[in-house]
């Protein structure tokens, strides 16, 4: 099989560009609407042949659009377990996308990877939209200029009481789901996270790790996303996440001050200790790296280091990543030549940084 997204490794991605409204918290936004084709089994109760036509549907309506032609679709028998896990770690798929070797699915991704779409997934389209910083409404619009365009050619399942009709009942109504990726160090250093969690859940959002549902949490990354997607409207869940998300940017601000006023030296010393690791060390996983970034970052924004960008970080964040670092050098790693090669990639990255 022909390699696959070499060159999209060695771009950024574009919702990691460190760019946006409130980037120094809120790494992206995105916006994920489900839809299902009218007079058709979803896809977990659904014939192979049902399936297929799923996917044969997709195909003729990106043939018809000049939007979906401005990217490309790419078949489940074409994305290797490593394309696979390199797409997850780009948050242009879901980790149960591409599972099990089925075959019976499709992906597509636009030429600007702010947009992907997920053929076959848990319904017939997931429609994903990417976005810097905090940008719940930018990243909505985008998922619906694509939503609509599938919509002109297919008839979507709706009802007329309940709205977008789902696999789960959990997405029924709006099928819409907006969520952020924030960088919450202050709130955990200072222990009060667990309470920030709660009052989240208590206002109608839910918490995750780094890649979603039933992941870990890493380098204090969290997905703060709406639970509710029926009775609302779409503009009721822009308008929750934004006002939420800046709640909760208020609060790690706070933490961050609290932190300095009673522990200055100690988060100075525990920030440029991170730095010195990554600058020094030869061998590193990815979780230390998430975890030694997430302090470098913090010392950024604090403007203790004041030479790095956001933009840097992330590119080392997604290139230490293990589907990440084998496609950017084009060579299958095992974890401890991933290890080695990683630090050597981190310190390379940083070395190549001015010093002011």
């Amino acid at each position: 099989m022909e390699p696959m997204f070499e060159e999209m490794a060695k771009a950024p991605a574009a919702w990691l560009s460190g760019k946006g409204e409130e980037a120094l918290v809120v790494l992206s936004t995105r916006v994920r609407l489900a839809r299902n084709v009218a007079g058709c089994a979803f896809p977990p109760s659904a014939s192979i042949e049902a399936r297929k036509r799923i996917v044969n549907y997709f195909d003729t309506t990106t043939s018809r659009s000049t939007l979906l032609t401005e990217g490309h679709t790419y078949r489940a028998q074409e994305i290797d377990e490593l394309d696979r896990d390199f797409l997850v770690e780009r948050h242009l798929i879901s980790p149960t996308f591409l599972v099990n070797g089925d075959t019976l699915k499709a992906l597509f991704i636009d030429k600007n990877e702010r947009v992907s779409i997920m053929v076959n997934e848990e319904d017939h389209f997931r429609i994903q939209a990417l976005a810097a910083g905090l940008d719940a409404r930018g990243a909505f619009e985008l998922a619906l200029a694509y939503d609509a365009e599938i919509g002109k050619h297919l008839e979507y399942d709706y009802d007329k009481d309940f709205g977008y009709l789902t696999t789960c009942p959990t997405n029924v109504g709006t099928g819409m789901r907006a969520s952020v990726l924030i960088h919450l160090p202050g709130l955990v250093l200072t222990r009060e996270i667990e309470k920030l969690i709660s009052h989240i859940t208590r206002s109608g959002l839910v918490v995750r790790g780094f890649y979603g549902e039933g992941s870990d949490v890493l380098g204090n990354l969290f997905q703060v996303s709406n639970q509710n997607t029926l009775g609302v409207t779409e503009d009721d869940i822009v308008q929750q996440i934004t006002r939420i998300t800046h709640e909760i940017i208020e609060k790690e601000a706070s933490a961050r001050k609290r932190l300095m006023d009673e522990a200055a030296d100690m988060i100075e010393d525990k920030i440029w200790r991170a730095y010195g690791i990554l600058e020094h060390a030869r061998v590193l996983t990815s979780d230390e790296v998430m975890n030694l970034l997430s302090a470098v970052r913090l010392g950024h924004a604090m403007k203790i280091i004041d030479f790095l960008d956001n933009t840097i970080i992330n590119e080392i964040l997604l290139l230490s990543q293990p589907a990440h670092l084998q496609k950017y050098y084009g060579q299958h790693m095992d974890a401890n030549r991933r290890d080695f090669v990683r630090a050597q990639m981190v310190r390379e990255r940083l070395r190549s940084v001015p010093r002011k």
